[in-house]
């Protein structure tokens, strides 16, 4: 007891109170020059990975784990790489943009250092910084993705290479939908849902151009990125404390959908993340890390995955490109005569010392397919370069939870509770050791990153997957419970015009997205019942304490 009243009140003694006005998010009770006591959920990251901060930058901030390792230097170089656009050249700094790629920066997908924007109907224009939204192209029949294009579909290439996609073909559309409330509450509060329809022609895509027709019956979906703050946080949460929650929620039974017995069943991990094409030595892992779970820690985790996906940058532990499972890209490009008319002129840039004989033997076909099918290719981005971009993807501190002393945000934290949504936006954790894990087994020690050893953390998840059924649903319907700490600043940090909540920003205010989990299959059907129950009053406190913490 001694021991937490010691630690609130060293915290709560960092913490600057004075005058303020009624706009600000410092705590306060209202009164000017009053001190406040702070509750234990404002520290939304604990003691290391709080950042007090609710400007327009405060999904930018290092945390204090950083400035105790001394390693803020290398976090303002991470920072640099991921604001910073690559190019095409093969020297100079970030070098080595495509052949093929999706973005140019990391911040184009995350603006802000959050997630992505809602995108407007029309077109699908990637150039636009905020358009976070990837597309998943998958087959209706089995869900898994296409083996005709990359898991993250590439719509831009460098001559003479065409892009895998031409997304001016691409168009989105976003249709309205009536649920079985008729859109009201009994009340009589009304509110609108929407979601996206996305098209892409058999004519935008480059190998159906190029002669192949085996793209088979797909379907398309939109998944927007999602914030990066506090990453490192999540991954100090032990495997056994994550496996533990789900068998908890097994052993509850609650879920209609039970759980996704791919990846948990019968108190048992069943699927679990290796590594050993990229140095990795296959240890196994749990996977905790995007809506699919399809990435284990975070040393090897979406973040490390992007950086050379969406850029198609060469490192040393993926001195290959990014291209489609099944090789069409590299099989019908080599055969294109318009690339084979500029493969000279390309390749020269790349290899100016001839140091790769089978970039320059043989017939065109042959050395472009060798070039692009390479396990061998030269290093873009250095080994110090990617451990800075760790340093800053580890380090990054989430926002405190702002008004936490409002009434209303106090009552709206207590009906979260009752009416059920505590359940799977669970609101704290425990770090563990924070061992570093590190599938790939580039990082030699763990120490070159920021570590969150035994911190209680208010991220509000689960890590868990749970099916909502809503219209045009996430591929599979199976979606690992979103993080909630920090999205109420979303506006602010990226300049969105809507608070684009949900996995494809669909839902446009917390309202909304409460709303698109009321379907009678959904999991968490029960808890809008309840939700529909409170008056607006009590709905109203609720959504102020969503967008509080």
């Amino acid at each position: 007891m001694k021991k937490s009243l010691l630690y609130t009140l060293l915290l709560c003694a960092a913490l600057p109170v004075g005058c303020q006005d009624d706009n600000s998010d410092s705590p306060s009770n209202g009164n000017n020059n009053t001190s406040v006591t702070l509750p234990e959920w404002y520290y939304t990251g604990g003691e290391l990975g709080t950042t007090h901060l609710a400007t327009y930058n405060a999904y930018e901030q290092p945390t204090a784990a950083i400035e105790n390792a001394g390693m803020y230097q290398s976090f303002k170089n991470g920072e640099a790489l991921f604001e910073k656009a690559f190019n095409t050249n093969h020297t100079g700094v970030r070098k080595g943009l495509g052949p093929v790629y999706i973005r140019t920066s990391c911040i184009h997908c995350h603006p802000g250092y959050g997630h992505g924007k809602h995108i407007e109907a029309g077109t699908f224009n990637t150039n636009e910084i905020g358009n976070g939204c990837l597309l998943v192209v998958y087959d209706k029949a089995t869900e898994a993705y296409v083996s005709w294009l990359a898991g993250m579909p590439q719509s831009h290439a460098v001559a003479p290479f065409k892009s895998p996609v031409d997304e001016s073909m691409i168009t989105v559309e976003w249709l309205h939908h009536t649920d079985e409330w008729g859109n009201r509450f009994p009340d009589g509060e009304s509110y609108e849902l929407i979601y996206p329809e996305v098209t892409i022609p058999q004519e935008a895509v480059y190998v159906y151009n190029q002669g192949y027709d085996r793209l088979g019956d797909y379907g398309v979906r939109l998944e927007s990125t999602i914030g990066i703050y506090g990453s490192g946080l999540l991954d100090a949460i032990s495997d056994e404390d994550i496996v533990a929650e789900w068998a908890r929620q097994e052993k509850d039974g609650y879920m209609p959908n039970g759980l996704n017995t791919a990846y948990f069943e019968n108190g048992t991990w069943k699927n679990y993340y290796t590594n050993t094409a990229q140095g990795g030595d296959g240890t196994p892992y749990i996977r905790r890390y995007t809506y699919a779970m399809s990435r284990g820690p975070l040393q090897d985790g979406p973040g490390a995955n992007a950086f050379w996906n969406i850029t198609n940058v060469t490192r040393s532990d993926r001195r290959f490109h990014y291209l489609d499972a099944a090789g069409t890209y590299a099989l019908y490009s080599s055969k294109d005569p318009e690339v084979q008319a500029g493969f000279e002129k390309y390749i020269a840039n790349v290899d100016p010392d001839k140091q790769y004989p089978e970039f320059w033997n043989g017939t065109l076909e042959e050395r472009i397919y060798a070039y692009l099918t390479s396990k061998n290719l030269p290093v873009e981005v250095s080994d110090e370069e990617y451990t800075d971009l760790m340093v800053w993807h580890r380090g990054l501190a989430v926002p405190a939870a702002r008004n936490v002393n409002d009434p209303d945000v106090q009552k709206g934290k207590k009906l979260f509770g009752e009416i059920g949504c505590a359940y799977c936006h669970r609101p704290s954790w425990t770090t563990g050791d924070d061992e570093v894990r590190d599938p790939a087994r580039f990082f030699k020690t763990g120490s070159e990153l920021p570590r969150y050893p035994h911190q209680k953390i208010w991220p509000y998840t689960d890590m868990v997957q749970h099916k909502l059924h809503m219209q045009n649903d996430i591929r599979t319907g199976w979606c690992r419970t979103t993080p909630l700490w920090g999205r109420g600043l979303h506006q602010r940090c990226t300049g969105a015009a809507t608070a684009d909540r949900l996995h494809d920003c669909r839902a446009r205010n917390v309202l909304e997205a409460i709303m698109w989990h009321g379907d009678a299959r959904s999991d968490a059907r029960k808890t809008v019942e309840n939700f529909r129950c409170l008056t607006k009053e009590e709905r109203d406190a609720v959504i102020k304490f969503i967008d509080a913490i």
